[in-house]
């Protein structure tokens, strides 16, 4: 009888912790991951997986070519930490000062290297090709490094036919597993605004022109976008999340700085936000004679999975852990660089539970107590691996009905 993939996985599943564990030890920031390259790679020289390495200067592509011809199957997952400074008492915990694996893509990383092994011990029955995307520079948005692997010719030689990515999920138990048809994520845009008035005593308003008054104006008017100009059974999302100005009580401000963000789900209700806020922030600048300056960077696209290929990786999930392991969830307006990939190629992102025994005790991504249940990992990678395999037979399926 041919092995599972969960008993594949069963004699590295401590591997696996252990490569998380190192990981997050030492956690690497956004376009400096450089030791957590030469590591991926020397855990693929180890599992005999060929590899390509200098995407995006630091990501890596693991190549498992099937012994039978076929499609080609992408797995990623990101490598990069954030500049969070760690609030856990692992005794694994980073010893990178201001640098945290917030995030869980250390635990991302170490499941695909399981995945990889998993699938390069099956490669006599894969008919086709799987690659391991080893991204950097996930959380610098709105660069990333999806756009930049691609363009670097990450897959000029093996282009994927679908391709699938994976987080760690807080909010969801283990053995659970989010998988949405269409939306999963948001559109990531982000904005600075520098308003610029004319200083002056604070008892002689008269002779000044307040920017902070101006700012507040439009923090107030941005507001009616969402309320006003975006259906609302459509999801829009502006928040200012940083405002700096003024220097003492009684100074008048002659400039002040926001900056926040914009999330959106569709392309035209994101069009509709961008075009209303440089609207809204110069007209009520122009009314009150100050002047503005604006930044909007377009971010991450919107995270939008093909139903086909969603649909497969819930089957596929269900092999791993069981017919009640898909619950419905809803989608978030957070961003992910993995869109980059999904705006190219057909495939599916997915949301593994992660949620740690203690609810009280569990924290979101991106917070200094951020922590992970390690039990989920070994059936991470199996899943991983069980959706690019059928993926595999799909494809494989599909061209022959042709």
């Amino acid at each position: 009888m041919v092995a599972t993939f969960q008993e594949i996985i069963k004699p590295i599943e401590n591997d696996i912790i252990e490569f998380r564990r190192y990981l997050h030890q030492n956690p690497e920031l956004s376009t400096q991951e450089w030791n957590t390259s030469r590591f991926i790679q020397e855990q693929l020289k180890e599992y005999g997986i060929p590899f390509k390495a200098g995407y995006a200067d630091t990501g890596v592509l693991g190549i498992i070519e099937g012994e039978r011809t076929g499609k080609t199957v992408a797995l990623r997952a990101d490598i990069d930490a954030l500049p969070i400074t760690e609030q856990t008492n692992h005794d694994f915990r980073s010893t990178n000062e201001g640098v945290m694996h917030a995030c869980g893509h250390d635990a991302h990383t170490s499941m695909l290297l399981g995945a990889g092994y998993a699938l390069n011990q099956r490669k006599s029955e894969l008919a086709g090709t799987v690659l391991l995307v080893f991204q950097p520079a996930e959380e610098n948005s709105p660069t990333g490094g999806a756009a930049q692997m691609m363009d670097d010719g990450v897959f000029d030689d093996y282009e994927p036919d679908v391709i699938y990515g994976q987080h760690v999920w807080p909010s969801l138990p283990v053995g659970q597993v989010g998988i949405r048809d269409q939306e999963m994520m948001g559109a990531s845009d982000r904005f600075t605004v520098t308003v610029k008035g004319k200083g002056g005593h604070a008892s002689m308003p008269q002779d000044g022109n307040d920017a902070i008054i101006i700012a507040n104006q439009i923090i107030t008017s941005l507001q009616t976008i969402v309320s006003r100009n975006v259906n609302p059974i459509e999801s829009a999302v502006v928040t200012v999340g940083s405002i700096h100005g003024g220097y003492a009580h009684n100074v008048i401000a002659d400039k002040v700085t926001l900056e926040g963000t914009v999330r959106t789900y569709q392309p035209s209700v994101k069009e509709k936000v961008k075009q209303r806020f440089h609207s809204i922030v110069e007209h009520v600048t122009e009314a009150f004679e100050g002047e503005v300056d604006i930044t909007y960077l377009d971010g991450y696209p919107a995270t939008i999975n093909t139903p086909k290929w969603a649909e497969v990786a819930r089957k596929s999930t269900q092999k791993i852990l069981g017919p009640d392991s898909t619950p419905t969830v809803d989608p978030v307006l957070a961003g992910e660089d993995f869109s980059r990939f999904l705006n190219r190629y057909p495939g599916a992102f997915i949301w593994l539970g992660t949620q740690i025994d203690s609810k009280e005790d569990q924290m979101g991504l991106h917070n200094p107590g951020f922590m992970l249940n390690e039990k989920a990992l070994s059936s991470g990678s199996a899943m991983l691996a069980q959706v690019a395999s059928d993926t595999l037979v799909h494809l494989q399926e599909g061209e022959t009905s042709e």
